[in-house]
């Protein structure tokens, strides 16, 4: 998820001149919630891939041999013993206790994630959320859109799946496929660069949770039913169970792309961050597919290897297309007109003491009280503020196109203090 820097409240000592941080309500619900979250998220994901795994991996029978009903058996070693572990349907009547479902991991994942984009992205007037530069949303339609695009994904991925998954799967996974990279560049029409990413990530783990839920855990039930009533289990309830199984392996991924996608400002700031989430997105599913077909015995690690490197490059390629170039500097251009630039534009937030409501911190501890460290900071000035234009934070001060030109032009003039 999102890692917004986490915001304090400030309270004077006995000296004056001595602050102290003090947590507010929003950021430890921020806290717990992004804490709670990575800790399900990585017991959900983990159980996944180790079912996944051992679905691949099962030893068949001969032929005439063994269990009508095992699917397959495997032994593993781990933890100073053996485990025995089979797959297989069970007869009409046998039903072994205590059973245990795999199910509140993805749970509790998707809600404390939900938790979040409420906390982080819908409160404080969801600042996070909208960036006029991209396009003018009132808070409340920018909510409204954001929680609406995720109910409608998951009511069109599941119906067309319902309605044909079974005779034409190829297709409808191009179809999906197709539809959820629509869903991503539509989100950076509408959002701030780190919220369309973010917001793609949510709208895939809501189809992920929905399968679960809402597929995955009433053909359990219903097989479950059929066992404890003494009817036979139905095969084809297994088979759709494990096709949205299947989906959720696919966009395991590029879902963990995107929890961390808020550290790479080069990828969520360029004017081509689109193209470089679909790229993600692609290159994460493709090289989960070559791991996965690994089990079918079939060659993968070459392949894997060159999916990544291919989408690494493409990365590489991709962010090296820059913006169109800014306007020249209005003249040649000295410390003075930089720090008056920085002072005016970056000092409200990136300050020993901000007088932005929202930072009154200076996110992640950048501070441009001094000309020494204005110049230090010169290569990361002209990442943020001129390469992505991701600083300020969603231009709330109202940085201009010649600004960003002369502060350019100092940093590449050497970004000297004289």
């Amino acid at each position: 998820f999102d890692l917004p820097q986490l915001h304090f409240s400030l309270a004077k000592r006995a000296r004056p001149d001595v602050y102290t941080a003090r947590m507010s309500v929003n950021d430890l619900l921020d806290f717990v919630f992004r804490w709670a979250h990575l800790v399900a998220g990585i017991m959900w994901i983990g159980n996944s891939m180790l079912f996944n795994w051992l679905d691949r991996n099962l030893v068949k029978a001969a032929a005439g041999e063994g269990n009508p009903l095992s699917q397959g058996k495997i032994w593993m070693v781990h933890s100073g013993a053996f485990y025995e572990v089979e797959k297989k349907l069970l007869a009409p009547g046998e039903m072994p206790t205590p059973m245990h479902w795999f199910k509140w991991q993805n749970g509790i994942t998707w809600m404390t994630g939900i938790s979040l984009l409420v906390v982080v992205y819908y409160m404080n007037g969801a600042a996070f959320l909208v960036d006029p530069q991209v396009r003018a949303l009132g808070a409340q339609a920018a909510i409204l859109l954001s929680v609406g695009s995720l109910t409608l994904g998951w009511v069109v991925y599941d119906l067309l799946w319902r309605l044909w998954g079974e005779r034409a799967p190829r297709l409808l996974t191009a179809l999906s496929l197709l539809l959820l990279l629509l869903a991503a560049y539509g989100y950076t029409l509408l959002f701030s660069g780190r919220a369309a990413y973010l917001q793609t990530g949510v709208l895939m783990g809501t189809i992920m949770t929905g399968n679960v839920w809402m597929r995955i855990m009433p053909s359990q039930r219903q097989l479950i039913a059929a066992t404890q009533e003494g009817r036979p289990q139905d095969v084809l309830l297994s088979q759709r169970a494990k096709q949205r199984s299947i989906h959720n392996n696919y966009m395991t991924f590029p879902l963990l792309f995107i929890m961390l996608s808020n550290h790479f400002s080069s990828l969520y700031g360029h004017h081509l961050r689109w193209g470089l989430l679909v790229l993600v997105m692609v290159g994460g599913s493709g090289v989960r597919h070559f791991m996965n077909v690994r089990y079918d015995r079939k060659p993968w690690l070459a392949p894997a290897l060159t999916m990544g490197g291919l989408t690494l490059l493409g990365l590489v390629l991709m962010t090296r297309l820059h913006a169109p170039t800014l306007a020249p500097a209005s003249k040649e251009i000295g410390f003075a007109r930089a720090q008056e630039i920085i002072v005016q534009r970056c000092l409200s937030c990136h300050s020993s003491h901000p007088t932005d409501a929202m930072f009154p911190v200076a996110p992640v501890g950048v501070l441009f009280d001094t000309p020494e460290r204005i110049a230090a900071m010169a290569p990361r000035i002209l990442e943020r503020a001129i390469i992505t234009r991701t600083m300020p934070f969603l231009n709330r001060t109202q940085m201009t196109e010649q600004e960003r030109a002369d502060l350019s032009a100092w940093i590449k003039n050497g970004a000297k203090l004289q």
